[in-house]
């Protein structure tokens, strides 16, 4: 799908798991980064063996933990009113579901839920909460969902064309899917450089733009139709980022980064995180 890697963009490690470092090159193509080396299928799985990989945990602990599950909570009814102003009650699948919350955000409003998680345990604690999970997206019927979620997943899917593919399938004609990603673009990434949370590798394996995601989704027939600000996830990554550059936890100053991020965004449109609602061209 990508060009042979050829500009290298940024060396930047993973601070989480490994302290391994990876290379972030450019597709020429695409305009996304790519990290490098890709971990196999194999190993992948071992870099999200850890307890500060926060999304596949209700753990509430430590101050950050704290911090991250306040934000998450006050996202969920943010998330379910985007979506309502486009669809009432309807199919939803969502990719990368995690613990599930948001899929119980939805069931409690009424509307069709089914969640994909591969991740054994955050799976687990969703269908604890009351939620579907599949095991496998090709065992889902065509056109079967309105709306299809992935909220800071695609990042982290191995295969971009074997994903979008599923998505055109599965979503209805005049269905709509939402995406989060992070931006590299924004005024955090450039900041941080080398030790922006959000660059995550080597669970992060692709590394989005506004231009990037327009280019990725118009070659395969979809069109990008509103990008929105995620204000929060500038604040998250700046305190994690903080972290990772003076091994302490600074929270006026990822406060004061996050905060001027969000202005710079606001004249650039360049924010930490962004959604895509993104409709089928066909």
């Amino acid at each position: 799908m990508t060009q042979q890697n050829k500009i290298k963009y940024i060396t930047t490690k993973d601070f989480s798991v490994s302290g391994e470092s990876f290379d972030l090159y450019l597709d020429e193509e695409f305009q996304f980064l790519k990290t490098t080396p890709k971990p196999s299928l194999e190993k992948l799985p071992i870099y999200y063996q850890s307890e500060d990989y926060i999304s596949h945990t209700d753990s509430n602990k430590t101050l950050l933990e704290k911090a991250y599950q306040i934000a998450r909570k006050y996202a969920l009814g943010k998330k379910r009113r985007l979506i309502e102003k486009h669809f009432s009650k309807k199919s939803l699948l969502d990719i990368g579901c995690g613990t599930g919350d948001f899929l119980l955000e939805m069931k409690n409003h009424g509307w069709q839920v089914t969640g994909y998680e591969p991740e054994s345990k955050a799976k687990q604690i969703a269908i604890q909460k009351g939620v579907g999970v599949t095991e496998d997206l090709n065992q889902l019927p065509e056109q079967s969902f309105d709306v299809i979620t992935l909220w800071h997943v695609l990042e982290h899917v191995p295969d971009l064309q074997e994903q979008l593919q599923q998505l055109k399938r599965l979503l209805k004609p005049k269905g709509l899917i939402i995406i989060a990603v992070p931006n590299f673009k924004s005024f955090d990434a450039n900041y941080y450089q080398e030790f922006w949370a959000a660059y995550d590798v080597p669970r992060h394996l692709w590394h989005f733009s506004k231009n990037s995601i327009r280019l990725l989704f118009a070659k395969n027939k979809f069109k990008v139709v509103q990008i929105l600000p995620m204000y929060l996830d500038s604040f998250y990554v700046s305190l994690l980022s903080e972290k990772y550059k003076t091994g302490k936890t600074n929270f006026i100053k990822a406060f004061a980064v996050g905060l001027y991020a969000n202005l710079k965004g606001l004249q650039t449109q360049e924010f930490s995180s962004q959604i895509y609602l993104i409709n089928n061209q066909n």
